[in-house]
């Protein structure tokens, strides 16, 4: 039997805290090394993303955590009880960086060498599956498996040159022959057609099992937080059917961040999670669970999800469910147009917390007046917390108080998780936006107040955007970062 991981650690930078282990702010190296082995072995996750996109990757991950902590990895072995997991750059997307994705297959089988010398046999490949973000089709995922099939694993048959031996014999055999590839779905168009693509890409392999990963944080960057919820579970519904029908065994993933934006999973709020999507068998923790709770808090939540079994997620009218997707995103990319600009501009003053380059996300639509970019989710969830606007309520205008009973049945944790975020809304956020905007807004919160709602606005985090909100209006911003960072405090995340 395969175990499957139940909770991913990974290296999101959405942290205030900087843990205890780190040299620096922005994590890197052999900081996030010992960021995995702290993950497997004081915190219990089973599973860590490597990340290779968008930054400096260390491919000798496995090599530095059994040489640097034997005595756990004896005990725990990598590819059996524990995972490292490769996430790639996705060469039809990210052109530049696309010969990374070669350079981290290549880690693979050296990987799997460093295990074999550790362990005195290769029962268990350390790394065996990789993760390609940005998944649209069931070509680009048939291009990563074929490609280390046919190029990496594959070449060790070959002749040196004519008449010469092969290349395992020369330098050694390649292992695993063969990877699993989990594909990342992050726009909300290709998540109501991941069974598509799931049922094309099964096709001439013999395959027990996929993971498939589903984002969370950008559909509700580029449609709202209300889209990205419904487009989950459409998709989570979908992959059921799959498993269903093809007799493959479907185990999701889902990527969750601790504002109510992208997840609101937080050591607290672990059984509103596992109840909101039931079928997931995996779930991310990253930097601020991690990081900004405590410690004891984080085990408990982390052996809470390892104890979860799930269960196929509620039916749900899938019609009026794309209905309020429609809704939900029209009205969020139209404010969003108008306040693109001011959110870019505090984003600037976000700190990394990871030593990468940031890709701009899938978010971008031409208009008259060009192309909108925005900063990544994190960024951006950070940007709209530090002025007081938590960015749940944008696109929330686009409902009336019937239409909003109606979404409450679809999404199960709505008036929980709008209650989270409410209680950091500032009302002199206003101040920086037009009079549409403005009255945008207000229709929202008008709308909130329909709900039944236990909550009350937050004073502390209210006087540090005030002060936020003041420096923003002056020419030239001062402290602007360390007053992001004490309002982060008060929130337990960064974005």
């Amino acid at each position: 039997m395969i175990k499957i991981p139940k909770v991913m650690s990974t290296q999101h930078p959405d942290n205030v805290n900087i843990p205890f282990f780190a040299e620096s702010s922005d994590m890197s190296g052999d900081d996030e090394v010992q960021e995995a082995y702290y993950a497997f072995s004081h915190l219990g996750c089973d599973e860590q993303m490597w990340d290779s996109e968008g930054k400096e990757v260390d491919d000798f991950v496995v090599r530095k955590l059994l040489s640097k902590y034997p005595h756990f990895f004896k005990q725990h072995r990598l590819g059996q009880d524990v995972f490292i997991t490769l996430r790639l750059p996705n060469p039809s997307i990210e052109k530049t960086e696309a010969k990374i994705l070669v350079e981290a297959l290549e880690s693979i089988p050296r990987s799997a060498d460093a295990a074999k010398l550790f362990y005195n046999d290769l029962t268990y490949p350390p790394i065996f599956e990789v993760i390609l973000p940005m998944t649209t089709s069931d070509e680009e995922l048939n291009r990563v498996y074929y490609f280390y099939k046919n190029f990496i694993s594959g070449k060790q048959y070959q002749q040196i040159y004519p008449g010469d031996i092969s290349i395992a014999n020369w330098v050694g055999s390649f292992n695993p022959e063969s990877i699993n590839v989990i594909p990342l779905i992050e726009d909300i168009d290709t998540m109501l057609k991941a069974d598509k693509i799931i049922i094309s890409y099964l096709e001439n392999k013999q395959i027990d099992y996929l993971r498939v990963f589903l984002a969370r944080s950008d559909p509700a960057l580029n449609y709202s937080m209300i889209s990205a919820v419904l487009a989950n579970k459409i998709a989570l519904k979908s992959l059921e059917d799959v498993s269903k029908n093809t007799g493959v065994k479907i185990y999701p993933i889902i990527g969750m961040g601790s504002p109510p934006f992208r997840g609101n999973l937080t050591p607290c709020n672990v059984d509103k999670v596992l109840q909101e999507y039931s079928s997931v068998e995996t779930f991310t923790v990253q930097s601020a669970f991690k990081y900004d709770n405590r410690v004891e808090d984080v085990i408990a939540a982390i052996k809470k999800i390892k104890n979860f079994i799930r269960v196929p997620i509620k039916e749900l009218d899938k019609e009026l469910a794309l209905k309020f997707i429609e809704k939900s995103k029209v009205e969020y990319q139209r404010i969003i147009e108008k306040i693109a600009a001011l959110i870019n501009e505090i984003a600037s003053f976000i700190p990394q917390r990871r030593t990468r380059k940031l890709h701009i996300g899938l978010f971008g639509y031409t208009r008259k007046l060009g192309k909108i970019k925005l900063p990544r989710a994190i960024s951006f969830c950070a940007a709209c917390y530090s002025i007081g606007l938590p960015p749940e309520i944008i696109g929330l205008s686009a409902f009336n108080k019937e239409e909003l009973n109606q979404l409450k049945q679809l999404y199960t944790n709505l008036e929980f998780d709008i209650a989270c975020a409410i209680k950091y809304f500032n009302s002199n956020c206003l101040e920086l936006f037009d009079t549409e905007i403005k009255e945008i807004v207000i229709k929202s919160l008008n709308l909130i107040n329909t709900l039944d709602l236990e909550t009350s606005i937050n004073t502390e985090h209210k006087e540090i955007t005030d002060r936020i909100i003041k420096e923003i209006k002056q020419p030239i911003t001062s402290n602007i970062t360390e007053l992001i960072i004490e309002a982060a405090h008060l929130r337990k995340f960064l974005g």
